[in-house]
């Protein structure tokens, strides 16, 4: 028999899998964001009277396909329909008060969703924890603002993630969960979004325990960086910049503009036409807009507004050889523009380079380039979240994944989103075997998956938490496990940098 719960605007009825898990998919959190409020904050969802089937994936946000050849690398799900802001639930008994797991997808705040396949939440509830994943709105829907003087509130992305957040703290005892232990998890563009929330004052109290996965608390644009990305969106649509042409542009013309944005600026990043988006290679992210993110993410965690919320935060050891390697940049870098970039990144010129070059000494200027992007990107954001949390009264448990992938003649490394199908222990999910090439190591993944679970359920994944005195880091995919300040000389390098 199909089980049927009760959620507070009606009731849903579910599916049952492997292991007698339950799952409830296509969950409205919030109305669809169509018309006048495409650019709105989140509104309650319309209330229904008959039960609702919740048996397979709902509409996701719109979006444009990743350009190629990420379109070929990250798994990806596009079903066309307006009442996107949904969500999904597993339960291995809906009876029980069990630890809550709330996935955030990433894909640059432009692509992604919660019903990618990889990201089904079975091997979660399996192993006794209640599985959410959701959608929010991306790209100029989801973060579009016009600047200093806009009045609408910025970052309805953000605020559709508190929404579902909100939604699994009033609904998530049907299920069988705990609302009050709730660890919400996320990878990239959804660990960036899980730092900010950790800053906003609407999502006080919703979350319990974080898990940042390459990404943190830095990566945001202030309303001038915003300003001039909307001002050259309009003039792509041939609009003028103001909400309501900007509401009004079709569905298709709006995607399709955000792709060229996004070129231009790979094409020519320069921050006087992008600001700091020149830097991050992202058009649309959080912005800190003074009123739903007052301050810079990491300032304000800094500063103690994540106070005692345990965080679970690391990165790949390569991560930005995904962005290098399959489109053949890699081989293509200089001397020239490795310093360049450095420059960009904000290191000193001619004082960066030569402390990576010592660090590795064999390696090639596409190497050493890749090295200081991942640093900049993913490496120092979440080492400085887990030092803001230390000091804080918090426990920060810090990791770096390290297995490398076969794929690209062993090229890719321990890319950016290798670790995903480990953390889901999901390593036979089709969609992600152009990035984990033909060998599998099953027992990474079982213990990956199974820190994950330990934290979410007990705060504990297993190995010592951080402390500016040692700096425990755990290594999955390489002996040994435990190593304390890895390559110090790199990261005071960056400090009062980044």
């Amino acid at each position: 028999m199909r089980p049927v719960l009760a959620t507070r605007h009606g009731s849903v009825r579910g599916t049952v899998g492997p292991a007698g898990i339950a799952c409830f998919r296509n969950i409205p959190y919030a109305a669809a964001p169509t018309g006048p409020l495409r650019f709105a904050p989140p509104r309650p969802p319309a209330p229904w009277d008959e039960i609702r089937d919740a048996d397979a994936y709902g509409p996701t946000a719109p979006k444009a396909p990743y350009p190629a050849p990420m379109d070929r690398l990250i798994p990806e799900a596009d079903i066309p329909g307006d009442d996107f802001l949904n969500l999904n639930v597993w339960t291995p008994d809906p009876a029980g008060r069990l630890p809550v797991m709330v996935w955030i997808h990433g894909g640059a705040f432009s692509n992604g969703s919660g019903s990618v396949p990889g990201y089904d939440g079975t091997t979660f509830a399996r192993d006794g924890v209640v599985m959410v994943t959701l959608n929010y709105r991306l790209g100029a829907q989801g973060f579009l603002h016009l600047g200093p003087d806009d009045s609408v509130p910025a970052n309805p992305g953000l605020l559709d993630q508190i929404a579902a957040l909100e939604w699994v703290r009033d609904n998530i005892e049907s299920f069988g969960g705990d609302p009050r232990r709730v660890t919400v998890f996320g990878q990239s563009a959804g660990a960036m979004s899980i730092g900010a929330l950790l800053a906003m004052p609407a999502a006080k109290g919703l979350i319990h325990r974080a898990v940042l996965q390459s990404g943190a608390a830095h990566h945001t644009l202030s309303p001038a960086s915003a300003a001039l990305v909307a001002t050259r969106l309009a003039a792509i649509l041939e609009v003028p910049a103001t909400r309501p042409d900007l509401a009004a542009a079709p569905l298709e013309q709006l995607l399709a503009a955000q792709q060229q944005l996004r070129a231009e600026i790979s094409a020519r990043p320069d921050p006087e036409l992008w600001g700091e988006a020149s830097v991050n290679m992202m058009p649309f992210e959080p912005v800190v807009d003074q009123d739903t993110l007052p301050r810079t993410p990491i300032d304000a965690i800094a500063d103690g507004t994540a106070a005692g919320i345990d965080v679970l935060v690391g990165w790949t050891r390569d991560e930005f050889r995904l962005f290098t390697v399959p489109t053949g940049l890699h081989g293509l870098v200089t001397d020239e523009l490795v310093e360049r970039a450095a420059a960009a990144y904000g290191l000193p010129p001619g004082q960066g380079v030569p402390v990576y070059r010592a660090a590795f000494p064999d390696a090639t200027p596409g190497d050493l380039y890749t090295k200081i992007a991942t640093d900049w990107f993913y490496r120092l954001p979440a080492l400085r979240l887990a030092e803001a949390q230390t000091r804080h009264g918090a426990h920060a448990f810090v990791y770096e994944f390290d297995w490398a992938s076969p794929a690209f003649d062993g090229m890719l490394g321990a890319c950016h989103a290798v670790e995903i199908p480990f953390v889901f222990d999901n390593l036979a999910e089709p969609g992600f075997a152009p990035l984990l090439g033909d060998t599998r190591p099953q027992d990474i993944a079982d213990s990956m998956h199974a820190a994950w679970v330990s934290f979410a359920t007990t705060g504990d994944p297993g190995w010592p938490a951080y402390r500016e005195s040692d700096r425990a880091v755990r290594r999955f995919g390489s002996s040994p496990d435990i190593t304390h300040n890895p390559d110090h000389e790199l990261r005071v390098l960056w400090d009062g940098l980044r």
